[in-house]
């Protein structure tokens, strides 16, 4: 999981949600969206390479429409392909071991997918021209 600044430009990485059961993961998502008061939901979308919905992007959608209802809250979809294989990059970097940075996957990958769809709101619709003054 990760959640932004206040400002919505950066992301940070919270601890990663270990799966018990459906009661209980919901409760820890909602202590992260009272304590961090979210305000929207990103969920990672996971498509196929050919950018093609398979059965894990069907079950993804039923989930978002799932924390919808639940939290009242936007839900959006994020294509995580090569979240995963980036934040092995990244953390291939660091001098972490490799125990360490094996834990730290799931957290930066996380991470990755928000910034991701942070930036990508923020960026003008393409053919969209923004005047000088307001190019990001």
């Amino acid at each position: 999981m990760a959640v932004s600044d206040l400002l919505g430009i950066t992301a940070q990485g919270l601890e990663t949600l270990q799966r018990q059961n459906k009661r209980r993961d919901l409760a820890a998502l909602e202590r992260v969206i009272r304590d961090y008061a979210v305000r929207e939901i990103v969920v990672g979308l996971p498509l196929r390479m050919s950018g093609a919905e398979g059965t894990q992007s069907e079950k993804m959608q039923v989930f978002a429409e799932e924390l919808r209802k639940r939290f009242r809250l936007p839900v959006h979809l994020w294509d995580e392909r090569l979240t995963s294989a980036e934040a092995n990059r990244l953390l291939r970097e660091t001098e972490l071991s490799i125990e360490k940075r094996s834990k730290a996957v799931d957290r930066m990958a996380a991470v990755l997918i928000l910034q991701g769809w942070m930036e990508g709101k923020r960026l003008p619709a393409p053919g969209v021209r923004l005047p000088a003054e307001e190019v990001p």
